[in-house]
């Protein structure tokens, strides 16, 4: 410490309380020198009016020096708001968040809570008060709380003690549950256990003693080897203030009701800190000559002077503990003052420790690591071999909230809607399409490669990357497929779990597409005995005398034209309850539950999705009207069934990057992609440097048609970049090798170098290459390697991409090797997401639905023209009558070949397409011609994947 030596004698006052005194009205572009003389002739002059001379005031000591609270606050203050716009200035529009949790409506809390805000509000910080009534209870204090410390806009979170409530409250219980990083007050069990361990600088110190420690050092008083006494023990102040003073290096004595001779304790002080709530308990003949006296208490006494009768004192008797203390705090304008502007900095700390760690749109998210072995093991042992985290802990890497997921199990998940409504203002990442050539029998590994390039973004690239994947279609009325979840150290896991129930969402889609034929079935019998009178009694049965129409009643009754359901005459009751069923439209479960799925696929809202069920037809009038769920009167319930369906299905790859797994629309008769909700909200979450890898099954001319001239247009979304699956055994296929039947060995063709048979079938990703090309996006190709490829093979494939136009041609391992397989193929997607592009439609909606079909026909699979057979013409025509022309087109056709023909690999060429019959899915808002001989739901194989499967009671 630096002292003044005055040369009238030996007194010593420390250069730092003169800095306090002056520093405040000196104009700050004075130079230190001068600065120094002045404090000086200031020190001197007012030593000499304190004590006077010996013999004009006898040696009379002087008074203490006060520190004021008001002032040092108001320092602090001003460099926060120096320290909120630096942080401007390196993140634009940034504000440092706090929220006030109050329970119950006390005035002295209100008071309080008024004085946070309004400094907040001055410095800068974004602060909110909370008001729960006294009625609350504890679990709904709790949820308050778990919101506030996952919302990240929010660093700091303060509970206003005490809590006003009628129900019982665990103080203690409640003000742990505050986040550590965000317990700006410093009271709970984890900071302050770091506090009394010295870990001053990994911890929030309470506000309240941190402010004491502000006032001492203004002083100039050293801490370190002094005596300290603390009189009180609270949690608030005296247990802290005990615990910042020992870590000062001060000997610290600390005083309670059970200390005895507390006046000696006191004597014995060179700092003193007094939180006992007692007024004016410390007197001044206590105290050691010279001491520091922090003042805490704030207590009301009579004092009929006043206004109001009462006058606010400390715990310290101030007018004879000023005669003898060095330095002293006032009450009020002492502590009080500096407990608020510490708050103000320790959330404004929080957000500084926030920022360090902060990338905008990055994660905090942790990745496995991959050990690949060689010889690769199957597909099931190595999905075993991984531990998958824990559901919760990837939803919070991700940015989600515990309310915005419903956990099933520790694997997986339901994501709540509000995740997207909460999300809505935030930019979207790049979207990303993986697509393939029309692949053989046995798959062309475009979900491997959709969770390769997620893992190899995620984990090797460290950008934030969701891969949307289709769950795998299970039971007779989806047809058998097999898992469906990846291969090799591409997969979702656990795998049994996504190939079995997942969420259960298969099972709401069949209880509801059962529902509709059970209803359907039940109508037609009651109209055929029932009369008119009884039928109408039985849907809208008369209650205390009153016959109330439900809400789909009423939709019905407004279609018919009836606007006063009151007073129905006979005509109109009739018109209401006889649907007039005709029994061979009614249509058949797989064909409600097909499309049913692709509701669920298309919707983009709960809403929507009801809306999308009530237009759903499932059988035709006698007279060739159509009759929806709504006539039925199960729209609603049909909706309360699929209601959590809705909701995507959050789950991990290998290497721990998120993937959303939700819906699975068969991809003939239906659009073939998972579903929107899924992709817009993995889209908000990764953010607008994040990348979200979708899938769009079957060959390009098929499920990438399908998913930007059905999906984009419900969703509104355009993707940045299309990738390309392609492999050199299926290449050799379309160029004219042996043929490929799933169950048999693969020719040895396909594992010898063929360079011409190779070449050949790069005609066929030529095709499929103008195919994804006429929607405007660059196209890289993906190779998915085989261990018998050469790269001969690879460097030839890579070439005629190239040459057909694809921005980027690369060979990928990731079956074999994870993320760390498909890393050249990120970085390419990576660059072409930044080359400029405009996507755009192969048709316009209001094209005439047979000139849509040949738009189509043509530009996808190369026909020469469309050949509509008479039940098609007959549909097209029903179509248009009924207004349906401006639905967009689903082909129903083989996967298996660019024709109607499954047989004719490459690229077929002089054929017409045959389209045989059209239906309308009107829930799912697409029209579907039925190509050629293509089954309507498709067949399922006489030997399934199921015959290998069995269950054994040892096994998890």
């Amino acid at each position: 410490m630096q002292f003044l030596f005055l040369s009238s004698g030996p007194f010593k006052i420390p250069l730092p309380s003169v800095h306090y005194y002056f520093s405040s009205f000196l104009h700050p572009s004075i130079h230190p020198a001068i600065f120094l003389q002045l404090s000086a002739m200031l020190s001197f002059a007012a030593l000499t009016l304190r004590l006077g001379s010996t013999g004009c005031r006898g040696g009379r000591r002087n008074l203490a020096t006060i520190v004021s609270g008001n002032k040092t606050s108001q320092l602090v203050r001003e460099r926060l708001k120096e320290d909120l716009d630096q942080m401007r200035g390196q993140f634009p529009g940034f504000r440092p968040g706090l929220v006030v949790l109050q329970v119950g409506d006390r005035d002295d809390s209100n008071l309080y809570i008024s004085m946070k805000l309004k400094a907040a509000a001055e410095i800068g910080i974004n602060a909110s008060h909370v008001r729960l009534p006294k009625t609350a209870t504890e679990d709904e204090v709790l949820r308050r709380i778990v919101e506030v410390n996952e919302n990240l806009e929010v660093h700091g979170l303060i509970v206003q003690l005490p809590l006003d409530s009628i129900n019982p409250m665990d103080t203690e219980k409640v003000t742990n549950a505050v986040a550590p990083e965000k317990d700006v007050d410093g009271l709970t069990s984890i900071n302050a256990g770091k506090l009394s361990r010295g870990d001053l600088g990994d911890c929030f110190i309470p506000c309240t003693p941190k402010g004491c420690m502000k006032l001492i050092s203004q002083t100039g008083t050293s801490v370190a080897g002094k005596n300290a006494v603390v009189i009180g023990r609270s949690k608030i102040v005296g247990a802290p203030m005990h615990d910042l003073l020992l870590w000062s290096h001060a000997t610290v004595t600390t005083c309670h009701s059970k200390t005895t001779d507390l006046a000696a304790q006191v004597g014995r002080a060179d700092i003193l800190v007094v939180g006992a709530g007692k007024a004016e308990m410390v007197k001044g003949e206590w105290l050691k000559e010279g001491a520091v006296v922090i003042d805490c208490g704030i207590n009301h006494i009579p004092d009929d002077s006043k206004a109001n009768g009462m006058r606010v004192v400390g715990d310290v008797h101030y007018p004879s503990a000023k005669e003898k203390a060095g330095f002293i705090t006032p009450v009020p304008g002492g502590v009080g003052p500096m407990t608020v502007a510490m708050l103000m900095e320790n959330t404004v700390q929080s957000a500084k420790r926030f920022l360090k760690t902060y990338q905008p749109g990055k994660w905090n998210i942790s990745y496995a690591k991959l050990k690949p072995q060689k010889p690769q093991p199957s597909d099931v042992a190595i999905a075993h071999s991984f531990t998958p985290k824990t559901i919760g802990r990837l939803a919070r890497e991700v940015g989600l909230f515990s309310e915005e997921v419903e956990p099933y199990g520790t694997t997986r998940a339901k994501v709540r809607l509000e995740a997207l409504n909460r999300l809505k203002t935030q930019p979207n990442g790049k979207y990303l399409v993986v697509t393939g050539i029309t692949p053989t029998p046995l798959g062309e590994g475009t979900t491997t490669t959709t969770l390769g390039l997620a893992q190899a973004l995620g984990a090797h690239l460290h950008v934030n990357s969701f891969a949307c994947v289709r769950q795998p279609s299970r039971g007779s009325n989806f047809g058998v497929k097999g898992g469906a979840v990846g291969g090799g150290y591409c997969q979702v896991i656990p795998m049994e779990e996504v190939s079995l129930h997942l969420t259960s969402d298969i099972q709401a889609v069949m209880a509801a597409s059962s529902l509709v034929v059970d209803t359907i079935n039940a109508r037609v019998l009651c109209e055929s005995t029932q009369s008119d009178k009884a039928l109408f009694d039985w849907l809208v049965p008369l209650r205390d005398g009153h016959r109330k129409f439900s809400l789909s009643q009423l939709n019905r009754l407004k279609r018919l034209g009836i606007e006063k359901p009151e007073t129905l005459k006979p005509e109109e009751i009739y018109r209401f309850i006889r649907l007039d069923i005709d029994p061979e439209t009614k249509t058949l479960s797989g064909y409600v539950a097909s499309e049913m799925m692709a509701v669920l696929a298309l919707s983009t809202s709960l809403g929507d999705m009801t809306r999308r069920l009530a237009r759903v037809v499932v059988a035709y009038s006698r007279k060739g009207k159509p009759v929806t769920t709504e006539d039925l009167g199960i729209s609603g319930v049909l909706a309360t069934l699929m209601r959590d369906a809705v909701k995507p299905s959050l789950m991990q790859t290998m290497e721990g990057t998120p993937v959303f797994v939700h819906t699975c629309p068969l991809s003939d008769i239906a659009q073939g992609n998972s579903s929107i909700l899924a992709d817009q909200i993995a889209l908000k979450l990764v953010g607008p440097e994040g990348f979200v890898v979708t899938e769009a099954e079957g060959g390009a001319e098929l499920g990438m048609e399908k998913f930007f001239d059905i999906k984009c247009r419900s969703s509104g979304l355009h993707p940045d970049v299309v990738v390309m699956v392609a492999s050199v055994p299926a290449l050799k296929m379309h160029g004219g090798g042996p043929a490929v039947t799933a169950g048999s060995a693969m020719p040895k063709e396909y594992s010898a170098e063929n360079l011409t048979l190779l070449e050949n079938g790069c005609n066929h990703l030529k095709r499929q290459l103008e195919n994804a090309r006429a929607f405007g996006l660059p196209v890289v190709v993906a190779i998915n390697t085989f261990s018998t490829d050469t790269d001969a093979e690879l460097g030839l494939v890579c070439e005629q991409a190239k040459l057909a136009g694809a921005l980027e041609a690369v060979p990928c391992s990731h079956w074999a090797e994870g993320g760390a397989g498909a890393v050249a193929l990120g970085q390419a997607v990576q660059r072409a997401a930044e080359t400029p592009h405009q996507m755009n439609f192969l048709y316009d909606l209001e094209m005439p639905i047979d000139d849509k079909i040949r738009v189509i026909a043509k530009s996808m699979y190369g026909a020469d023209d469309v050949e509509l057979l008479p039940q098609a013409q007959k549909k097209v025509a029903l179509f248009s009558k009924q207004g349906l022309g401006n639905l967009p087109i689903c082909m129903a056709k083989t996967h298996l070949s660019l024709s109607h023909d499954p047989e004719r690999k490459g690229v077929p060429t002089g054929f017409t397409l045959p389209i045989r019959d059209i239906h309308a899915n009107l829930g799912a808002g697409f029209l579907y011609p039925l190509v050629g001989t293509t089954s309507v739901p498709p067949q399922s194989p006489a030997f399934s994947c199921f015959h290998d499967n069995d269950f054994s009671t040892e096994s998890k």
